[in-house]
């Protein structure tokens, strides 16, 4: 299972760069960027082995207050032409910011688990 994780890390990390790419012609890049490029660094140093379970705890928190803070007040999903576009956008947004904070946290999980002596037995 080990060996899972640390796959499921490395192609995270890619993914988070090529989500982070994207962002180019998004309304506010730099800062999705940002957001993406730090996942994927930590994606990485978690499948290396590398990060601890408290930033991953904590990165996970703050991608949940994100996906609160970010989600729109009327939600019309993600598809272009099916609401308005800010929300759509916003939607789009936050449903990220969960997907990353899904991950940190799964990841934090493992790793605390990581940590439990193995049974002799």
């Amino acid at each position: 299972m080990d060996v899972f994780f640390k796959v499921f890390g490395w192609v995270f990390g890619v993914l988070c760069i090529v989500s982070a790419v994207l962002q180019y012609n998004d309304p506010d890049p730099l800062l999705w960027m940002v957001i993406y490029g730090i996942a994927a660094l930590v994606s990485f140093g978690f499948a290396l082995g590398k990060i601890s379970y408290s930033v991953l705890l904590v990165l996970g928190a703050l991608c949940a207050v994100g996906f609160v803070y970010v989600f729109p007040e009327k939600f019309e999903g993600f598809e272009i032409g099916g609401g308005d576009i800010k929300n759509v956008e916003e939607g789009r947004e936050a449903f990220g910011l969960l997907l990353l904070g899904l991950v940190m946290f799964t990841f934090a999980i493992r790793k605390k688990l990581g940590r439990r002596p193995k049974s002799k037995i």
